[in-house]
């Protein structure tokens, strides 16, 4: 079994293959970049290299699993365009990977409780609480995008250590030590495993995909979880001039 991974949904593009032969699953291949090209001009050259590196035929893909939301807007249509397209041309279903999910499981076996933060401005973030037990993940609190005090508030009432990662901690992180956890066991993920990775959204795919969730590419579409700023603008125009008219 071979399933190919794409993660746009933040600042980081990122695909990856992982093969499963009986009980043995291993990673082929990972390419993931951190850097301020868009995602339009990364994510495809990114698959070509992989799959001239491995010689990995598209068509021995039995699916194609992607970082399905919430994130960048952008990325997110980017991320899920590409994998429709992939799994519209090869007659492959898509498996939709939770954007949160995946990025709780790059700390697959951890003790402590894992809470992924990802900076969804005007000081909110999308997050979720998780833990593991073995290599599965649990969810304590799913996807959300709340205020960060109020993410504060929800883990207060877990103790033992949690552990943050996501582009949300730059921006949260003295915040989070100094004004809502202070004193409290907390940590940061290391370099290697605090951004997303398309090798955790593979392997999760892995799971999903032996429990036959997955879905065919005309289906899919990604979650924003929430409305865009464009939409949110414009709502607020249309409820302004709404009011206007009425007085």
């Amino acid at each position: 079994m071979r399933i190919l991974a794409l993660d746009s949904s933040g600042l980081v593009a990122s695909v990856a293959v992982v093969e499963a032969d009986g009980g043995e699953e291993q990673l082929i291949a990972e390419y993931t970049v951190n850097y301020k090209k868009t995602h339009s001009q990364t994510l495809l050259p990114m698959l070509d290299e992989v799959a001239g590196m491995t010689e990995l035929d598209l068509d021995s893909v039995d699916a194609i699993a992607v970082a399905a939301g919430p994130g960048s807007f952008t990325g997110l249509r980017i991320g899920s365009a590409t994998a429709k397209g992939l799994g519209l041309a090869l007659g492959k279903p898509l498996i939709a990977v939770p954007t949160l999910h995946g990025l709780a499981y790059n700390l697959c076996g951890t003790e402590s409780v894992v809470c992924p933060i990802m900076d969804a401005r005007r000081g909110q973030v999308y997050t979720g609480i998780y833990e593991f037990k073995g290599d599965e993940l649990i969810v304590l609190e799913d996807q959300m995008a709340v205020a960060i005090e109020e993410l504060g508030r929800k883990l207060l009432s877990y103790d033992r250590r949690i552990i943050f990662l996501g582009d949300g901690v730059p921006v949260f992180r003295v915040t989070l030590t100094e004004q809502i956890m202070p004193g409290r066991d907390i940590a940061f993920a290391p370099c290697n495993m605090n951004r997303q990775r398309a090798a955790s959204v593979a392997a999760l795919g892995l799971k999903y995909y032996r429990k036959g969730d997955f879905q065919t590419a005309a289906e899919h579409g990604p979650d924003y979880l929430r409305v865009s700023q464009a939409e949110r603008e414009r709502r607020e125009r249309e409820q302004r001039d709404g009011s206007g008219s009425r007085g």
